[in-house]
């Protein structure tokens, strides 16, 4: 295969992701899609193997790289149909990510599929922001299977009204109106958003069907079998710089919230010329409250940290990832049996894992390693019921201090590992929810003291306008973020409601003028100050 038309392929396949991400981003309606951009983009093989991913949020595209062979096999699939799912156990990572799929046909045969995951605000739960202290799955929200959303390109409009929240029969009719007379309808900020992903697959699909055709079907295959084994060679090639061995590592989550304390997740890291096993047998049993994972979401830690050693230019395809074999036991932490509640474990226990993966590797390769970043993603949903009926939902996260390394000194206030996504701008929040920010700032000096330092957290202040329920899952509260070569641990974060501390994990109601401070941690160190 010629690298060069090789490479343009690569080049080529991957900007169809990216433009299906600009193109959610410009559709959606909530804040948390087109402000925070916590959403992702990918193509498939027909097989349900990873073709191509946009550079989004690594927990959802690493999770559908695992899990997508199982969630397009079971289906019978048309041209025009699209599915959605969000079950954690059939593929997804938490109820709030919401996937949403569409094969692509060229000349009645199925050749790829194109999809994109979302994070809803709302997707069912009691708590607003749908991210409950929860105990069970069912607690969490709506959970789908896979379902289908479209069918021969008409819409299931049950599905969607059953998804929004809305009356049967509500959006039909909405759409006959307008569709025999004429005018436009108001979307609610969940229907919208749901039309964005939908949009966001039709552009792809169209854009990959263009790409096929200029190719033909053959040489398109052809070019996929080669991108995948170019990324194979690519990923082994880097994973032989690792010394042969077996290094392990242990670290611990705060707790679940549910009364568990200090949940051990243990790994060990097994390099062999044939490539890497990560083993996390040792790790915590399974918990009552909502820290679990699928094992859909401990591989894309898993993967995630790997394709971190790799080349810039490894593609991001299911070749990549053939050299890494992942062992987790069935029933412990990260490899949940339903119907263990997993809301945190996407979004913390998932940067857990990439920490006890580092600290692994840092016995391997000491310099190419950085100490602990701040080591939660610092989850912050809210809501409320309004006197007129409507409901408002909320949800963020909020970045912390990046750990130091060889390199130089850690990034202060920014969002590190398994997200990928932006802050919410002030003035887009307090446009969109009765909430007023009154601190948004690095909080100085958490960062670990080393001859390079850790980054800074950030303090967030809110005030809220309206009663409002309010849940944090945050970790880094008890523990820190570690240091690396003599270098110190990062401060831990600190939660204040009116300036009295609030525990890591809380659901909890407030007044107008009550306000809330999360003070994120710092960034580890590196090397003795």
């Amino acid at each position: 295969m010629n690298p060069i038309e090789l490479g343009l392929f690569s080049s080529r396949i991957e900007s169809i992701c990216d433009e299906m991400g600009a193109a959610l981003r410009r559709a959606a309606f909530s804040p948390n899609i087109k402000d925070r951009l916590d959403f992702s983009c990918a193509i498939f093989a027909a097989s349900g193997e990873l073709t191509a991913q946009a550079a989004h949020i690594p927990v959802h595209l690493g999770s559908m790289a695992y899990a997508m062979r199982s969630i397009v096999s079971g289906i019978t699939w048309q041209p025009g149909d699209m599915v959605v799912v969000n079950d954690p156990f059939r593929g997804g990572t938490h109820l709030p990510d919401v996937t949403v799929i569409a094969p692509v046909f060229v000349h009645g045969q199925l050749i790829a599929f194109v999809a994109n995951r979302a994070h809803h605000a709302n997707i069912g739960a009691s708590a607003p922001g749908s991210m409950p202290v929860s105990r069970t799955l069912e607690e969490e929200g709506v959970v789908i299977p896979p379902t289908h959303l479209l069918r021969n390109g008409s819409w299931e409009w049950p599905v969607l009204e059953q998804l929004a929240g809305l009356a049967p029969g509500a959006l039909q009719q909405q759409y006959d109106d307008i569709g025999s007379a004429g005018g436009s309808v108001e979307l609610s900020a969940a229907v919208g958003d749901f039309f964005a992903q939908v949009s966001a697959n039709r552009v792809g699909a169209l854009r990959l069907e263009n790409l096929i055709a200029q190719y033909g079907v053959a040489a398109f295959s052809t070019l996929v079998d080669a991108l995948n084994d170019y990324a194979e060679r690519l990923a082994l090639a880097s994973l032989r710089t690792l010394p042969a061995g077996r290094y392990s590592f242990t670290d611990y989550l705060d707790d679940d919230g549910a009364g568990t304390q200090r949940i051990a997740i243990t790994c060990a890291v097994i390099v062999t010329e044939q490539g890497v096993v990560v083993d996390f047998t040792g790790t915590a049993p399974q918990v009552a409250g909502n820290v679990n994972c699928p094992l859909s979401v401990a591989a894309a830690a898993v993967f995630y940290v790997l394709r971190c050693l790799m080349p810039e230019q490894t593609p991001a395809c299911v070749g990549t990832f053939r050299p890494i074999q992942l062992l987790a036991p069935e029933g412990s932490l990260l490899n949940a049996r339903y119907p263990a509640a997993v809301a945190a474990g996407n979004v913390e226990t998932s940067t857990r894992v990439v920490d006890v993966l580092l600290g692994a590797l840092a016995q391997a390769v000491p310099p190419r390693i950085p100490a602990a970043s701040h080591g939660s993603m610092n989850n912050l949903a809210m809501g409320a019921l309004l006197a007129d009926g409507r409901r408002w939902d909320y949800y963020e996260t909020i970045g912390g201090g990046m750990g130091a390394s060889a390199l130089g000194d850690g990034i202060s206030a920014v969002q590190t590992h398994m997200t990928n996504t932006l802050n919410t701008p002030v003035e887009s929040l307090e446009a969109h929810y009765p909430l007023r920010v009154k601190r948004y700032e690095v909080r100085r000096g958490s960062g670990g003291a080393g001859k390079h330092r850790g980054g800074d957290g950030i303090v967030r202040e809110i005030e809220f306008l309206q009663p409002a329920t309010v849940t944090l899952l945050t970790e880094r509260r008890t523990s820190c973020p570690w240091g690396l070569a003599g270098g110190a641990a990062g401060a831990a974060g600190i939660n204040l409601l009116n300036g009295k501390p609030l525990p890591a994990k809380i659901t909890f109601s407030v007044q107008p003028q009550d306000m809330l401070t999360v003070a994120t941690p710092g960034g580890g160190g590196w090397g003795a100050a």
